[in-house]
């Protein structure tokens, strides 16, 4: 992707309150901002309106995965588009490329539609634990999935940055990687099995790395976030 690689912050505190506390502390940065499963079955679309008064500029990424039979997954999708505060979202690679040509279909004529990424292999896991469902090496597997992907017309994957460089080669270096499980100066990893730093999302060709933790248990996050973007 023609973009320098950008940080995406995961709002995954407890309660509405504390993520636009947190997001009011960064809201002169220019971030993208990842609302998961959790705060959006919680908070719903007033909390991506809220975000957006907080900051217009604020990109969001609204990461719910969808999964299911593919005119399920399209109608989600263009729901989702409809919204006009959705930047890019995402869906399962593994719900098959009939399923995301569906969605992308339906929603092709959107004006300004969102981005679409599709989830490759979770970063919670490691190659035994994937190998036991899928059969496949993680990094097989995830260049299978990025490939499908490609050809479906979607935009970009979710990956770890083992795979971001791989994928890029065996699709396009336009094609997007977004990378969680990203500890920028090697914090615990916590319950991630496959993370990476700063660095070596670089030198992978990532075009954002999700960070979550090492941001919102900090007691500074602004200075966090601007360290992260400096060195990015």
């Amino acid at each position: 992707m023609t973009q320098d690689m950008k940080l995406c912050v995961s709002l995954d505190l407890e309660s509405s309150k504390e993520n636009l506390a947190l997001v009011e502390k960064i809201k002169d940065f220019d971030v993208w901002l990842k609302v998961g499963f959790r705060t959006y079955l919680r908070d719903g679309k007033k909390f991506l309106e809220d975000l957006k008064a907080i900051n217009p500029n604020f990109k969001i990424f609204l990461d719910l995965k969808l999964y299911d039979i593919p005119n399920t997954m399209a109608d989600a999708a263009e729901d989702i588009s409809k919204f006009g505060i959705v930047d890019m979202f995402n869906v399962h690679a593994s719900a098959g490329s009939h399923a995301m040509k569906t969605v992308m279909d339906r929603i092709r004529d959107i004006p300004n539609r969102p981005l679409v990424l599709a989830v490759t292999a979770l970063t919670s896991f490691d190659n035994e634990s994937f190998k036991k469902i899928y059969n496949e090496d993680i990094d097989k597997k995830a260049r299978e999935f990025a490939k499908s992907t490609f050809e479906a017309g979607l935009d970009g994957v979710v990956c770890s940055a083992f795979e971001s460089l791989d994928i890029k080669n065996n699709t396009s270096s336009e094609f997007i990687t977004l990378c969680p499980g990203i500890r920028p100066f090697g914090e615990d990893s916590g319950d991630q099995k496959r993370v990476a730093d700063i660095k070596f999302s670089k030198d992978n060709a990532v075009d954002f790395i999700v960070v979550g933790r090492p941001i919102y248990k900090s007691e500074n996050p602004q200075e966090i976030v601007k360290k992260i973007i400096e060195n990015i």
